[in-house]
């Protein structure tokens, strides 16, 4: 009698007879397949060989030939020439219309500073100039007058000679009547009162003639006199008018220094950007020279990128330049020009440069900034802001 166990292997299927036949010893499809196509293997390795050489092979034309005509550096930073906002006249602040990120044009309003004083600056100054060319009015006029009275001292001396020719007449009537007296005594022609008064006539004639003569002589002096005052006068005007005379100009030049002071409580924005670092508050006293706040002309940024100094061998001024920002991504290229390089690192620049005296040395590779000048049209299209960081590449294939 047979047992059920023999039954239930009899009644397997052919199928399950046909998977445990490799059991036995007999090799699997896949085998014959390698063991019988050695050569594929072969043709699949010299195939992965021949696509690494490919590539080997075009990144090192692609390293010669672009790579190595290109500097990269993603150490580079926006920066601009800032315009500090500072009053040059001290003044209580009255009004202040921006706000720190507002965008302003140049010759806006930027604030106003209480303009009291320089308003009594400039009306002093008005008055200082009318008495300034009242004083030359005035030397002109006295000039005038001063060669009147010359010419008057002239007319003086003129009468003193006639005067002094009139008493010499008389002097000399006196003498010859004296004379005669003089003759007339021995024979007592004539009484001792004719003789006595024809001396005393005498005597008067002569006193008459000095008293001429230094009529002349103060006259000419009083003359001498009034044409030096002329003369003296004449040097504060000669040459000038009353619109060139120095004190005239002195005193507009006052005028034009309190007109200026008095506008300049009115500070205008310098040039076009955004406000930054606004630190002033309406009613507080500002002194000349303090910042009140900072214009960052947006529209004209240039990136200074910190390159290593063994990639600086090729950069030259003038090269071109691509850029990108974090800020905008890769989708927004940046082109640009190099400006220029910088005078030393940013470690020979540094307050406390470093110093190693030591004898543990370490050398460390150095950066020098490289100032790009970026295209304004792009910064329109695409603002950027200083301090923001950059992906910077210079073209060295050529000088330009």
């Amino acid at each position: 009698m047979a047992t059920p166990s023999n039954d239930s292997d009899q009644a397997r299927s052919p199928e399950a007879s046909s998977h445990e036949a490799p059991s036995h010893g007999a090799p699997s499809p896949e085998t014959k397949v390698d063991t019988a196509n050695p050569g594929k293997r072969k043709r699949l390795l010299l195939i992965f060989a021949a696509v690494v050489i490919v590539v080997a092979a075009a990144y090192f034309l692609y390293d010669t030939l672009v790579l190595s005509k290109r500097v990269t550096t993603d150490n580079a930073y926006v920066a601009a020439e800032t315009a500090q906002v500072m009053p040059l006249v001290s003044g209580q602040v009255i009004d202040v219309t921006v706000s720190d990120t507002q965008n302003v044009k140049r010759g806006q309003v930027l604030m106003r500073l209480d303009d009291a004083d320089q308003q009594i600056a400039v009306a002093q100054a008005e008055a200082d100039l009318a008495a300034a060319e009242r004083r030359y009015s005035q030397t002109a006029a006295t000039g005038d007058a001063l060669q009147a009275q010359a010419n008057a001292r002239s007319a003086e001396i003129g009468t003193a000679r006639a005067q002094l020719l009139l008493a010499q007449g008389n002097l000399e009537r006196a003498q010859i009547d004296y004379q005669r007296r003089q003759a007339l005594v021995q024979a007592g022609a004539v009484s001792g009162d004719e003789v006595t008064a024809a001396t005393n006539a005498l005597r008067t004639a002569r006193a008459n003639v000095a008293i001429a003569q230094a009529g002349i002589a103060q006259a000419t002096a009083t003359r001498v006199s009034a044409l030096q005052d002329r003369a003296a006068n004449t040097a504060l005007t000669r040459g000038t008018t009353q619109a060139t005379a120095p004190e005239v100009l002195a005193a507009r030049a006052k005028r034009r220094q309190a007109k200026l002071d008095l506008s300049r409580t009115v500070i205008r924005a310098p040039i076009d950007g955004v406000i930054s670092q606004r630190n002033v508050q309406i009613g507080q006293r500002l002194a000349p020279g303090t910042a009140a706040m900072m214009i960052v002309p947006v529209d004209k940024l240039y990136v200074d990128a910190n390159y290593k100094e063994g990639q600086l061998q090729g950069v030259r001024v003038g090269q071109r330049a691509t850029l990108t920002s974090d800020l905008h991504g890769d989708d927004v290229v940046y082109h640009g020009r190099v400006v220029g390089l910088a005078g030393g690192t940013g470690a020979s620049s540094a307050l406390i440069p470093a110093q190693n005296a030591t004898g543990n040395w370490i050398k460390v590779v150095q950066r020098l900034p490289v100032r790009i000048a970026l295209d304004p049209r792009e910064l329109r299209d695409h603002p950027l802001r200083v301090g923001l960081s950059m992906d910077a590449e210079i073209d060295i294939s050529g000088d330009r």
